[in-house]
C-alpha cells in the first residue's frame, strides 16, 4: 500500500503515463475500464493539485500522453507522401497533442477552480460530488470547444470509449459529448474508494447500475427497408491507387465485385475516390482521365443491373470563366442505369495537410506539400446536403472523417432516410479504420439513422439506427455486403435539438457543483 502512494509522489510523470495507458480503452483494444482508471488518477491529480498551474499542468501532461498514443495512426500517412521523411510523422503527431492536450488542461483547470471554492465549506460527501459534477460538466465543455476550434478535430472524443456498452444509448439524449458524464461517474466510485467516501462511492454505484439498464428500456427495435444494397470494399491500398498504371487494374476489381446476377435494383455504395475518371462534362479536355466522361460513365453502367443506382467517391474540378483549373472538389456522385448523374455532394470539412495546405506560400517554401496526392487544393462544399435516389429514399453524405462532428452530419431541414459515408481509411494505419467505425456509431445512434461506410482496404460496414454493425468487412479484406437497407427510427432528441442538449447538461452540471459548493456544512 506505501508502494502505491509513492507513485502519487511523481504527479506529472502519473499523468503522462496514466494519459498514454487511456488511450488504449478505444478502438482497436477497447480496454475501456483501464480508462476509466486513468480517468480516475487523473480527476485525484486535479483535486490534490497544489495551485492552478499544477491542475492545468497535470491536465495537460496527461492528454498530451492520450493523443500521442492514440493518434499515432497519423504518422502512417506521412508513409505515402514520397516527399516527406517518414520520421517527420512522428513529430507531426507530438506537435498535434501538443496542441490538443489544452483541452483536458482546460477541464483540469476549472474543476480545480471550482473545487477549490468549496473547500473548507462542506464535508468530504459534498466537496466530492462538486469535483465530479464540476469535472464532467467542464469535460463536455473542453470536448465540444476541440470541435470546432481552428476547424475542429474531435476525434476520439470519450464517448467514443463506450460504443459497445449499453450506456452508448444515451448519445440518443445527450450526445457523444454528454456520454462524459457516465464515464467520470465510473471513474468517480474509484475516486470515492480511494478518498475512502464510501457513502459517495455506494450512491454512484447505484446510480450506475439504474442508467446501464436505461437504455434496454427504451430502444427502438432494429429493422430493415424492402432496398437491396452492395456494400463493395476492393482492398486497394494507398500505394497503388493513384499509380496511373493500376488504374484499369483498380477497376477491374471494383467492377468484379459489383456485378450480380440478380436483376432486382439495388444501392451501390463505392468508397471515397472511388476511380480517377472526372464524371462531370465541361472541363478542358486535356484534364480528361483516361477518355471522355461519357466513356468513363459507360463503364460504371457495364456494372450495375437495370434499375440499380450506383453511389461513389468521385473528383471534380473548378474551373473559372477563362477555361483555368483553381481547384478541386472531393466528391459524391449517384448515377442512374441512363448513365445521368442524378445527384452530387461536395466534401464540406476538408482535412488540413490532406485536402487543403494551410499558410500554402510558407510552407511551400520549406517543401511542404499537401499529404494527398496532387497539386490542387480542394474547395468545401457547403454543408450537410442530401442526395435524392427516387424510389430508394433519400441519402444524406458524409465524406470520410465528417462523420466525427457530432451534431454536424445531417441537413436539418430535410432529414435523410440514412447516411453515406465513404471513407479512405487505408493510410490510416491500424488504429485509425476501427476509431473511425465506433466514431460512425455514434452518429447512428445520435441520428436515429444507418450509416452505410464503403472504404477501399476497410472496415465497411452496415450500421444499424442503434449503432449496431449489421454486417462488415475487415481491414485488409476484399469483399461485398449484400444486404437490406436498416430502417431509420423517429427523430432523436438529440437529432431534434443537436448539441445544445449536451451543453445544457455541461452547464447544469457547474451550476449544481457550483450549488453544492456553495452550501454549508
Amino acid at each position: 500500500m506505501q508502494s502505491l502512494k509513492r507513485i502519487f509522489d511523481y504527479p506529472k510523470w502519473l499523468a503522462l503515463a496514466t494519459g498514454s495507458l487511456s488511450a488504449t480503452g478505444f478502438a482497436p483494444l477497447s480496454f475501456w475500464p483501464v480508462t476509466l482508471i486513468c480517468l480516475a488518477i487523473l480527476i485525484h491529480l486535479t483535486a490534490t493539485a497544489p495551485d492552478k498551474k499544477a491542475a492545468f499542468a497535470r491536465g495537460w501532461l496527461f492528454g498530451l500522453g492520450h493523443f500521442i498514443v492514440g493518434l499515432n495512426w497519423i504518422a502512417t500517412a506521412f508513409t505515402f507522401q514520397a516527399a516527406m521523411p517518414v520520421w517527420l510523422g512522428y513529430i507531426a503527431v507530438v506537435l498535434l497533442s501538443l496542441y490538443l492536450a489544452v483541452y483536458p488542461a482546460l477541464a483540469a483547470l476549472g474543476a480545480w477552480w471550482i473545487t477549490k471554492l468549496a473547500k473548507g465549506r462542506n464535508d468530504t460527501h459534498r466537496a466530492g460530488w462538486v469535483l465530479i459534477l464540476a469535472f464532467a460538466g467542464m469535460w463536455i465543455i473542453t470536448e465540444w470547444l476541440r470541435s470546432w476550434v481552428f476547424t475542429g478535430f474531435i476525434w476520439n472524443p470519450l464517448g467514443a470509449s463506450f460504443v459497445t456498452l449499453p450506456v452508448a444509448g444515451f448519445a440518443k439524449v445527450t450526445g457523444t459529448y454528454g456520454l462524459t458524464v457516465f464515464a467520470v461517474l465510473f471513474s468517480a466510485v474509484l475516486v470515492f474508494l480511494l478518498q475512502r467516501n464510501w457513502k459517495s462511492a455506494l450512491s454512484t454505484l447505484a446510480l450506475l447500475a439504474a442508467v446501464n439498464l436505461a437504455p434496454f428500456l427504451w430502444m427502438d427495435a432494429a429493422s430493415v427497408t424492402k432496398t437491396p444494397i452492395t456494400v463493395v470494399q476492393p482492398n486497394i491500398g494507398q500505394d497503388v491507387k493513384w499509380e496511373e498504371g493500376n488504374a484499369a487494374q483498380n477497376f477491374a476489381k471494383l467492377a468484379g465485385l459489383t456485378k450480380s446476377d440478380d436483376d432486382e435494383p439495388r444501392l451501390i455504395f463505392w468508397p471515397e475516390a472511388a476511380i480517377p475518371d472526372f464524371l462531370e462534362k465541361g472541363y478542358p479536355d486535356r484534364f480528361y482521365y483516361p477518355g471522355s466522361p461519357e466513356e468513363s460513365r459507360a463503364r460504371l453502367r457495364a456494372t450495375m443491373n437495370t434499375g440499380d443506382i450506383m453511389v461513389l467517391g468521385a473528383l471534380k474540378l473548378d474551373v473559372n470563366a477563362g477555361g483555368q483549373i483553381y481547384g478541386a472538389r472531393n466528391s459524391v456522385m449517384a448515377m442512374d442505369t441512363n448513365s445521368e448523374l442524378i445527384g452530387s455532394y461536395d466534401k464540406s470539412h476538408l482535412v488540413p495537410y490532406g485536402e487543403y495546405l494551410p499558410m500554402r506560400p510558407l510552407l511551400s517554401l520549406f517543401g511542404l506539400s499537401r499529404l494527398a496526392p496532387g497539386d490542387l487544393d480542394f474547395t468545401p462544399g457547403p454543408g450537410p446536403r442530401n442526395i435524392e435516389l427516387g424510389n430508394f429514399g433519400t441519402a444524406g453524405i458524409q465524406v470520410c472523417y465528417e462523420i466525427i462532428f457530432s451534431g454536424q452530419v445531417v441537413d436539418p431541414d430535410n432529414r435523410p432516410d440514412f447516411i453515406f459515408n465513404p471513407s479512405n481509411d487505408a493510410w490510416f494505419g491500424a488504429w485509425g479504420p476501427p476509431q473511425h467505425l465506433a466514431q460512425a456509431r455514434l452518429r447512428a445512434i445520435e441520428e436515429g439513422l444507418p450509416v452505410i461506410r464503403s472504404t477501399p482496404t476497410g472496415i465497411s460496414a452496415i450500421i444499424d439506427a442503434n449503432g449496431q454493425l449489421a454486417g462488415a468487412i475487415a481491414m485488409g479484406q476484399a469483399g461485398r455486403i449484400d444486404a437490406m437497407l436498416p430502417a431509420a427510427h423517429a427523430p432523436t432528441l438529440f437529432a431534434r435539438y443537436g448539441n445544445i442538449l449536451p451543453i445544457a447538461f455541461a452547464i447544469i452540471l457547474l451550476i449544481s457543483a457550483v450549488a453544492i459548493g456553495r452550501q454549508r456544512r
